[in-house]
């Protein structure tokens, strides 16, 4: 057991030192200025440098539509499987998974083809407008359609996970018995058991639309991501500090994720 133990330490030590130590480095080089010594500037620029605050709102922006959007697609749909079609759930799990497999590039490549063929195509039709709409500069509903997609195999595993922890059919079952309609049984009784898959899946899809790069970049918008990558050409410490905050906010959240489910389990289990 003692032996196990060693091992156990010393896998995660090596694995917080694969993570640390590049963490360290960037540190390292947003603060010591050569022939100056050591200096916070590159920190206290963040805020006040030309379009950190208008990308990040709008990389948040495109977060918290992506989460609404594709929560609503996904819970109904899986807890409809969970009940009515289990057999299906392989299939389900397939074609959410897909994403995976097909390279960002590719994706985008096909984004932007159907983009460009519509115009062409649509331009004496009223979907010729929903083409303009969803590319609008200041709001770019193609990307949420598109961090939709990408987001569709992290949160069909969180909100899987969730659903095998609970007895979905107890629960709606005894809901409907208590005269309560579908959509109440589903929002009274499975979503408040589903908190923290939820949780798991919001979490996941935040942090995919913060730091997506290459369908933003590609398609012309600049969120959060595409603004950091373009500043480094010129500042790069700036670049590197954002990154490091970007890095230190993202474990933040996690933790208070973290926290907040194990809080919620324990008072389930009171």
């Amino acid at each position: 057991m003692a032996r196990l133990n060693a091992w156990r330490w010393g896998v995660l030590g090596l694995a917080g030192l694969y993570f640390l130590i590049p963490l360290a480095a960037s540190v390292v080089f947003t603060v010591d200025v050569p022939g100056q010594g050591i200096t916070f500037d590159a920190y206290t620029q963040i805020f006040s440098t030309d379009g950190f605050v208008s990308s990040l709102l709008l990389s948040l922006e495109l977060a918290l539509a992506t989460i609404v959007v594709v929560l609503l697609l996904m819970v109904p749909a899986m807890v409809a499987l969970r009940l009515g079609a289990p057999r299906l759930r392989p299939v389900v799990e397939v074609v959410c998974s897909l994403p995976l497999v097909v390279p960002p590039i590719a994706f985008v490549a096909g984004i932007g083809t159907v983009l460009k063929w519509g115009p062409d195509h649509l331009s004496r039709t009223p979907l010729f407008e929903t083409f303009v709409a969803i590319q609008n500069p200041d709001f770019p509903f193609v990307l949420v359609l598109a961090y939709v997609v990408m987001a569709l195999p992290f949160v069909y595993r969180a909100l899987d996970a969730g659903l095998r922890a609970v007895d979905v059919r107890t629960l709606v079952e005894a809901a409907r018995s208590c005269g309560a309609g579908w959509p109440q049984a589903l929002v009274r009784a499975v979503l408040p058991n589903l908190r923290g898959a939820l949780l798991n899946a919001s979490f996941l899809t935040l942090a995919l639309v913060l730091g997506e790069f290459t369908v933003a970049q590609l398609l012309g918008f600049q969120p959060f991501a595409v603004w950091i990558v373009n500043v480094s050409g010129s500042q790069a410490q700036l670049s590197v500090a954002v990154s490091v905050l970007s890095l230190l906010v993202t474990w933040v959240l996690l933790l208070v994720l973290a926290g907040f489910g194990g809080r919620t389990r324990s008072t389930s289990r009171g």
